[in-house]
């Protein structure tokens, strides 16, 4: 009798030594003289449970977790390969309340494939999206997109379909596609696990936006930490082309479609897609002037599809199952599912996949099951580190880019970091300003400039140096750099800064009404 074992082979398993179980699982069964067969998934998003482990058995694929090498053995006598009992099951994955409350949909494949198996993608349902793109025309293919409502996954939040139609109308002898999968935002982690872990959706969805635009050719500008992620891609995209997927052909139909990575330059500003364009080219980073935008005038001059990993992610199941299948996800002007990271102080980290509208309280408690610590969750940063801090008397406001611009925070790129009691927001608000100060590419003076007074000015407030006079400073620097800057990198720094002040005073030695207390 022949068994299969799944041991996920994403750097986040990795690192908690997912590849020592993997090769004691091989050597057990040697032993034992056991025929199993270990298939290196992709990580299911339950961050906490790795290394988990499962086999495939009759009521489904069972898991344990987490693993480590010296408990192999012990399931092996529990008989986990056929879903024997164990101190570390967690019984059928699929029906765990973290997954089975989710809405996956770039997700749907992520810990249930082998990531790099053409074959498995398209017995799970990879490929009919871009054959339904394929038989379309480009104007169809826009006007998909655009119904779909789908907006930006980078943060910026622009729709989608205006972006592409752009590129399709303007006339040019070569256009691009460029993926900004330069994740470098603070808890976050969804691109890194979609192109480890299902990097053919990536390559699905970039080869769709070049036949609907009519790119030729395609770039995935990958941050230079992302080691594991770049392998992944370089062996899928080889598998591609070997498959007629990529290349002169596409799957056949005479369209052409050519994809490369390229290694990022390790700076956040370059997650900017202007800076990114910048140094794809082989320029320092630095952001462009617009207009004109990338659409018009892009990388190397001509029209380029800009988008990021989750936005591509997302494109295959708009033309597989339609454009009103994912608009009935989400609410108001947010539609479709936005996979959100939970980071921090928080006691079960992970990936979630839901549709817009859902809350912070139910991504705290009932997905995270409160923080690590077991103290009070106090605020939460959203959107990365130049997200807004958010006090718990709006953890019930949901999760959509129009109801989080209304309370002056940001959705971002989904990512969530937690912080219980403890945390010191004067601290948190310096940060800020001392990571754009760091981060800058200096072309413009309120960020190169503003980002640096602004650590000198609350190093004072700390200090209880004339703080009544030091926060009208500080908030005039804000509105400075929200008004001036070139990029966001500057133009919402002060969204965290302006936040702590606004819901946390007292860090800051100020009363309710913002006046300094008298020591």
């Amino acid at each position: 009798m022949s068994f299969r074992v799944f041991v996920p082979s994403d750097s986040a398993a990795l690192s908690v030594g997912a590849g020592a179980v993997a090769s004691v699982i091989a050597d057990e069964a040697a032993r034992r003289g056991l025929d199993v067969t270990i298939v290196r998934n992709g990580a299911r998003g339950m961050m906490w449970l790795e290394p988990l482990v499962e086999v495939e058995t009759p009521a489904g694929r069972v898991g344990y977790g987490p693993v480590r090498a010296a408990d192999v053995a012990s399931l092996f006598d529990a008989g986990f390969l056929t879903g024997g009992k164990h101190a570390l099951s967690i019984g059928v994955v699929s029906e765990h309340p973290y997954l089975a409350k989710q809405e996956r949909l770039c997700f749907a494949r992520v810990g249930v494939t082998d990531p790099l198996s053409w074959d498995d993608y398209c017995a799970h349902g990879g490929s009919r999206g871009l054959q339904a793109a394929l038989a379309m025309s480009g104007a169809d293919g826009v006007a998909a997109v655009t119904e779909s409502g789908l907006r930006g996954r980078g943060g910026a939040a622009f729709p989608t379909g205006i972006k592409w139609k752009t590129v399709l109308d303007t006339a040019a002898d070569q256009k691009y596609v460029v993926c900004n999968a330069d994740e470098g935002d603070s808890g976050t982690f969804s691109d890194r696990m979609t192109m480890e872990d299902d990097p053919f959706l990536l390559i699905e969805g970039m080869t769709i936006a070049g036949v609907v635009t009519g790119a030729t050719q395609g770039y995935i500008y990958v941050r230079s930490e992302y080691p594991h992620a770049e392998r992944a891609l370089l062996a899928a995209i080889a598998t591609a082309y070997e498959r007629g997927v990529l290349g002169e052909s596409v799957l056949g139909s005479g369209k052409r479609f050519d994809l490369e990575v390229r290694r990022g330059a390790g700076a956040y500003i370059c997650g900017e897609e202007t800076s990114l364009l910048e140094s794809l080219e082989g320029k320092r980073g630095t952001v462009r002037f617009k207009p004109p935008v990338p659409a018009i005038s892009g990388l190397f001059g001509k029209p380029t599809v800009i988008n990021n990993v989750i936005t591509f992610a997302s494109i295959p199941v708009i033309f597989d199952k339609g454009a009103a299948f994912y608009r009935d996800f989400g609410r108001g002007r947010s539609r479709g599912t936005l996979p959100i990271q939970l980071t921090g102080n928080i006691r079960r980290g992970g990936l979630v996949e839901k549709a817009f509208g859902v809350t912070l309280n139910e991504l705290l408690h009932d997905f995270g099951g409160g923080s690590a610590s077991g103290r009070p969750i106090r605020t939460v940063q959203v959107g990365g580190p130049l997200g807004a801090y958010i006090p718990e008397s709006q953890f019930d406001v949901p999760l959509d880019y129009e109801a989080y611009a209304s309370i002056g925070a940001m959705v971002g790129h989904g990512g969530i970091v937690v912080f219980d009691d403890t945390v010191d927001m004067a601290k948190m608000a310096r940060y800020a300003m001392e990571f754009c100060a760091i981060e800058s590419c200096g072309k413009c003076t309120p960020c190169r400039i503003g980002s640096t007074r602004g650590v000198e000015t609350i190093d004072r407030i700390i200090e209880g140096r004339d703080r009544g006079a030091q926060v009208v400073i500080l908030e005039d620097l804000c509105n400075t750099m929200l008004a001036g800057s070139l990029c966001a990198l500057g133009g919402m720094t002060p969204f965290p800064v302006l936040s702590a002040l606004k819901h946390f005073p007292q860090d800051f030695g100020l009363g309710p009404d913002g006046l300094a207390v008298a020591a």
